[in-house]
């Protein structure tokens, strides 16, 4: 049912000091899903502390290669989109500005099931970024918890026909 994340060597969860998944059953569909995955305007809306997305290149969405910048962990983030494929997967890597040695892979399964999606999300850090999970051993996938419903929680609403 689910497919394996195509990890780049370097941030492969065995050489990665912090690994951490999560997944969640959505009541709506993987279109829905993608929708919001892609479009970085919709981020603040369940992307938790994202208050902006900012497209490099003159992209207008999320795409293969798409270079970004947003705030993550209260850290200005450079990321660019690494995995790509429409509907079942789509993955980032990157890190923050001010520190080359942290770096980040997200990655993104979604799997249709008969009641809606399969949403899988895991993601593999590097750095000094373990030093924050030191003092919090589980923020990050506390805080991916938080990100997966509150994403359940848009596209839901997303999904609604409108009222009549």
């Amino acid at each position: 049912m689910y497919e394996v994340i195509k990890w780049p060597e370097d941030m492969t969860p065995s050489r990665s000091p912090i690994h951490f998944t999560n997944e969640l059953e959505v009541a709506a569909s993987p279109e829905t899903i993608w929708s919001l995955l892609v479009d970085h305007t919709a981020w603040p809306s369940f992307y938790p502390g994202v208050k902006y997305v900012e497209l490099l290149g003159g992209h207008e969405s999320l795409r293969l290669g798409t270079r970004f910048e947003t705030n993550l962990a209260g850290q200005d983030v450079y990321a660019s989109v690494q995995e790509f494929e429409p509907m079942t997967r789509i993955a980032w890597g990157g890190g923050p500005k001010s520190s080359l040695e942290s770096k980040a892979y997200h990655a993104w399964i979604i799997t249709p099931t008969p009641n809606g999606t399969h949403l899988w999300t895991e993601e593999t850090m590097q750095g000094p970024w373990i030093e924050l999970a030191k003092e919090a051993p589980d923020i990050f996938w506390r805080t991916h918890e938080k990100l997966l419903q509150d994403l359940a929680k848009v596209a839901t609403q997303r999904g609604k026909p409108a009222a009549r």
